[in-house]
């Protein structure tokens, strides 16, 4: 069982929307704080957006106003909204869930999925 399922990728145009969706089984989505994170070819992977279990949320600066993170406990789903779609969004995004509990740290992570943005 994968632990991490993204979908919604696709290729859109400047100033497109799409929407991710990433569901979780298996492991302890309620209390986990999910992320989702970006690889662009030749680049670093980056973390572009994350949720806490109450709901705080976080975003890099390039997509901040433009993507928003949500999530869903009872169907443990995390959702990555994504307007105003630039070129420089272009990567794969992947779904990210760390989980702290008891002073152990554990970590999981989607097979990622292809978002290209044409201009």
């Amino acid at each position: 069982q994968v632990p991490l399922v993204e979908s919604g990728g696709g290729r859109v145009q400047t100033g497109g929307s799409l929407r991710l969706s990433c569901a979780a089984s298996g492991i302890s989505f309620s209390s986990a704080i999910m992320s989702w994170y970006r690889q662009a070819p030749g680049k670093q992977r980056e973390c572009v957006a994350a949720i806490a279990s109450g709901d705080y949320t976080n975003y890099a600066d390039s997509v901040k106003g433009r993507f928003t993170i949500s999530r869903d406990n009872p169907s443990n789903t995390v959702h990555l909204q994504m307007n105003s779609l630039k070129p420089e969004d272009t990567a794969v995004y992947y779904c990210n869930a760390v989980i702290n509990r008891r002073g152990a740290r554990t970590e999981y992570w989607g097979q990622g999925t292809q978002v290209t943005v044409s201009s």
